[in-house]
């Protein structure tokens, strides 16, 4: 059995020094798909922010991609990142560069040096979500939709093992979001693990998958009833 890729147990994660989820289990295995689903405020950002170790783990056991988040030094922080892939609602593209030198700055920041290296990851991770052809097009020139795949694209650049997604969809009309959605499936049938927050119970629905709710500082999984 191989080990989870993500493992928490009585955690209790905190913003602020206020605590906004309390006594944590849980434990996710390689190719997963999950979904974090609970109103605004319910503490869904705040558990991936943990996660990507942008809030610090003071209370309870967690170990996600083996790194134990109790136990991580400021200098471990970016090679954890390096094995997450982070999806934003708003992309977060540089708008003065275009489609490759914004995936380029990312493989020069995380340590890539051989152009003709990085050329070829460009490609690949371009062409796993449709926008080969779109190297040289500026932020502005793209559509909501392009630029979240571009933003997936850049999620996948270190192949990750574990992708965390903070509402993927959420600046996305329905349609957009269907395409996005099929991006990311792919993307774990290929055995990537996912975790992706979202308010888009649409999706659900047409893609069922195991589903956890963030409800007045608890988590627990809740599940679908088929229609």
């Amino acid at each position: 059995m191989s080990t989870p890729i993500l493992y928490l147990q009585n955690v209790t994660i905190y913003q602020e020094k206020n605590p906004v989820l309390t006594n944590v289990n849980l434990e996710v295995n390689r190719g997963e798909f999950i979904y974090l689903i609970g109103k605004t405020g319910s503490g869904k950002s705040s558990f991936l922010k943990t996660l990507y170790a942008d809030l610090p783990l003071t209370d309870g056991v967690g170990n996600i991609v083996e790194y134990d988040l109790k136990a991580l030094k400021e200098n471990d922080i970016p090679y954890l990142r390096r094995k997450l892939g982070v999806v934003f609602q708003d992309f977060k593209l540089l708008p003065d560069r275009n489609v490759k030198e914004n995936l380029l700055f990312v493989l020069k920041a995380t340590g890539w040096t051989v152009k003709e290296e990085m050329d070829v990851k460009i490609d690949e991770v371009l062409d796993k979500v449709g926008m080969k052809n779109y190297q040289t097009k500026m932020p502005h020139q793209l559509s909501g939709g392009e630029q979240q795949r571009i933003a997936i694209a850049r999620a996948l650049l270190n192949d990750p093992e574990l992708i965390l997604a903070d509402e993927p969809t959420g600046n996305l009309d329905p349609q957009t979001s269907v395409e996005v959605m099929e991006v990311l499936r792919k993307i774990n049938e290929n055995g990537k693990t996912i975790l992706m927050a979202t308010h888009d119970y649409a999706l659900l629905l047409k893609y069922p998958s195991k589903t956890l709710k963030f409800d007045e500082g608890k988590v627990f999984e809740v599940v679908q009833r088929t229609l």
